[in-house]
C-alpha cells in the first residue's frame, strides 16, 4: 500500500531496505529507470530529443546519471551538467560515459557558457540536483545554477520538465520552496510520497506526481510504522464491492438519505443519485413534503419518504415517519441541503436519542445539551451506519456530547469551516496541520473524519489515515459535497466498513472531478451534476488502471 512519509522516515526506510538486501545502488538503478520510463511514455520520437540532466553530487544526481544512460541507450541525445565534478570512480558516471553521454560541470564553466548552450538546445530538462536533501534557502553554486535555469526558462521553456524525487529547492516536509525553484511538469518520487508534496502552495510546482517502486518489500521493517496511506487505484479496487452474477437488489443494500429543503432542493437529488451510481441496490429518499414534486421525476429509481416540514425545512416531528424506513436501511445519510433551522436541529437531536418525535418528551434542542439520561433513552443500536454532512454537521455542533449519541463509527464529512464549527478551532489552524487535526478529532470522537479539500484526509479512531491524491478546482463548486456524501453512503449500504467506504468514496469522487474537467474542457465549468455523471467512468478507470499500473 503506498505511503506518505517524512524525510526522516524515508531515510530510515532506505537504510532498512539496504540492510534487508536491497542495496542503495539497486534502489538508484530502479529510480533512474523510473525517470527514464516516465520520459519515454510522455515523449514521441525519443531519438529526436535532446535531454539535459542537471545532476547533484549525491544520490539524487546518481539517479539522474542512471536515467541519462538509459535514455541514451533508448536513442536520445543526453547531456549531463553536474553541480560539481563526480568522482571518476563513480560506476554510474562510467556507465553514462560508455553510453556516450556528454558530461560537464559548473566548476569548469566560465560565465555559465556551457550551461547556457546546453539549455538552449534542450527539449527536455531533468532536475536531479538536490532532491529531498535540500536546505532552504539554496546557496552557493546550486543557487546560481537554479537562477541561470530559471532565467532561461522564462525566455524559452523546454517541452517537458521532470523533477527527480522533488524539484531542487523544495522542502519535502513543509512544502516550502526556494525562490529560484524550477517548476516541474512531472515529479517522479521514490518508495513513498513525501508529506510536503501535498501541502500548498508548494504542491502546485510539482506537476503530475508519479510514485515509483524502488524495490522495497511489503514487509520492510519500519514501513508499517508510516501511518499515512496514499489512496490508490489498487487500494480502492480491492475495497469495491463484488458484483456477483446471481445478485439481487437486496445484495447491495438500502441507503436512506434524509436531505433537502426548499432552499436546497438539488442536494437531495445529487446525494441520492450518487448513492445509486456507487452501486447501492435501493435508495430511499426522505425529503420535506413540499419539495417532493420537484424531485420525484428526476430520480424515478428511488423510493420516497415524505417528511413533515415547517416553512420548507424538515420539522421536528418528522422523526415519527422515518422509523420504518430506518429499520430497512443499511446506511443512513443526514444533512445535505437541510438548512440550520431549530426545528430541523430538534429533528436530528430526537433521532440521535432514539425518540419518536418530541411531542410529550422532555427534550428540547439547545446548546446546553440533552435533558434526560442517555442510559434510559439510548436506542442508537437501531440506527444503521451513518454519514453526517453539510448542515447536519452544523446542527451537531449545537448538541452537547453529540459524538456519544451517534452509532460508532459514523462518518463525518466536514470542510474546514464545518470542522471549525465542531471543534472551536480557527480554520487557518485546521488548514495548517490537516492530517494531525483530522487524526486528533477522529480519535477523540470515535468516528471516521473526512476532512474535505485539496488532498482530502480520511482518519479513523484507531489511527488509520489515508490521503486522497486529488486536488482539482473542478470540485470547488456547490453540490459536489452532496455527491461525495451520497457516494460514501452508497458504499456503506453495500457493506463496506465505514473507513473503507470513506476512502473509496473520496477517491472515486476526486477522479470523477478530474474526468469531468477533461470532459467539459475546463475546471471552471464543471457542475456537481457533471461529477455525478462521471462516477461510473471513474469507477471503471480505477479498476482498469489497477489491473495495468503504469508510471
Amino acid at each position: 500500500m503506498p505511503k506518505v512519509a517524512t524525510i526522516e522516515q524515508i531515510r530510515a526506510l532506505e537504510a532498512s531496505a539496504d540492510a534487508a538486501g536491497v542495496s542503495y545502488s539497486e534502489m538508484m538503478e530502479m529510480a533512474g529507470q523510473a525517470v527514464c520510463e516516465t520520459i519515454l511514455t510522455r515523449t514521441t520520437n525519443i531519438s529526436e530529443q535532446t535531454i539535459l540532466i542537471i545532476a547533484g553530487p549525491g544520490n539524487n544526481g546518481g539517479d539522474g546519471l542512471v536515467a541519462a544512460r538509459l535514455l541514451a541507450e533508448a536513442g536520445a541525445d543526453v547531456k549531463v551538467y553536474c553541480l560539481r565534478p563526480r568522482d571518476k570512480s563513480d560506476p554510474n558516471l562510467k556507465k553514462a560515459n560508455n553510453a556516450n553521454v556528454f558530461v560537464a560541470d559548473a566548476t569548469n564553466d566560465q560565465r555559465w557558457e556551457v550551461l547556457t548552450n546546453l539549455l538552449r538546445n534542450a527539449d527536455i530538462l531533468v532536475d536531479a540536483m538536490l532532491g529531498i536533501g535540500a536546505r532552504l534557502p539554496v546557496t552557493g553554486a546550486a543557487s546560481d545554477i537554479l537562477k541561470q535555469v530559471s532565467k532561461h526558462i522564462a525566455k524559452s521553456d523546454p517541452a517537458l520538465k521532470v523533477a527527480v524525487d522533488c524539484p531542487s529547492g523544495y522542502d519535502c516536509d513543509t512544502g516550502e520552496m526556494d525562490s529560484n525553484l524550477i517548476q516541474a511538469d512531472v515529479t517522479v518520487t521514490f518508495g513513498a510520497a513525501k508529506v510536503g508534496q501535498f501541502i500548498f502552495p508548494g504542491a502546485d510546482v510539482l506537476g503530475e506526481l508519479v510514485l515509483a517502486d524502488i524495490g522495497w518489500p511489503p514487509e520492510l521493517e519500519g514501513l508499517a510504522d508510516v501511518r499515512l496511506d496514499l489512496a490508490s487505484d489498487e487500494m480502492v479496487t480491492s475495497l469495491l464491492p463484488a458484483r456477483p452474477r446471481n445478485a439481487h437488489k437486496g445484495t447491495f443494500g438500502t441507503a436512506l438519505i434524509i436531505a433537502g429543503s426548499v432552499s436546497y432542493t438539488g442536494a437531495a437529488y445529487l446525494a441520492a443519485a450518487a448513492a445509486y451510481r456507487s452501486g447501492a441496490g435501493l435508495v430511499t429518499v426522505g425529503v420535506p413534503t413540499v419539495i417532493y414534486p420537484a424531485l420525484a421525476a428526476q430520480l424515478p429509481e428511488a423510493t420516497w419518504v415524505l417528511i413533515p416540514s415547517d416553512l420548507g425545512v424538515i420539522a421536528e416531528k418528522g422523526v415519527e415517519v422515518i422509523t420504518e424506513p430506518l429499520s430497512r436501511a443499511r446506511a443512513l445519510l443526514l444533512g445535505p441541503g437541510w438548512g440550520t433551522e431549530k426545528t430541523t436541529g430538534r429533528f436530528l437531536h430526537s433521532l440521535l436519542l432514539g425518540r419518536e418525535g418530541s411531542s410529550g418528551s422532555h427534550m428540547g434542542f439547545s446548546t446546553s445539551g440533552a435533558q434526560g439520561s442517555l442510559s434510559d433513552t439510548d436506542d442508537r443500536s437501531t440506527l444503521p451506519n451513518m454519514v453526517v454532512d453539510a448542515d447536519g454537521l452544523k446542527l451537531l455542533a449545537k448538541i452537547d456530547e453529540w459524538a456519544s449519541l451517534m452509532p460508532a463509527p459514523s462518518v463525518l464529512t466536514p470542510h474546514p469551516g464545518e470542522l471549525a464549527a465542531l471543534t472551536g478551532l480557527d480554520k487557518d489552524e485546521i488548514q495548517s496541520n490537516r492530517t494531525a487535526i483530522a487524526r486528533r478529532f477522529a480519535r477523540e470522537w470515535g468516528h471516521i473524519l473526512v476532512l474535505k479539500g485539496a488532498f482530502t484526509i480520511i482518519a479513523a479512531p484507531d489511527g488509520r489515515t489515508a490521503l486522497n491524491p486529488f486536488a482539482t478546482a473542478a470540485l470547488a463548486r456547490a453540490g459536489t459535497g452532496d455527491v461525495l456524501a451520497g457516494l460514501i453512503t452508497g458504499f456503506l449500504a453495500q457493506g463496506l466498513e465505514p473507513y473503507d467506504a470513506a476512502v473509496s468514496g473520496t477517491y472515486v469522487h476526486g477522479l470523477a472531478g478530474e474526468l469531468a474537467a477533461d470532459s467539459v474542457g475546463t475546471e471552471a465549468s464543471v457542475l456537481a451534476g457533471d461529477v455525478l455523471q462521471l462516477i461510473p467512468k471513474a469507477m471503471a478507470a480505477t479498476i482498469r488502471r489497477s489491473e495495468h499500473p503504469t508510471i
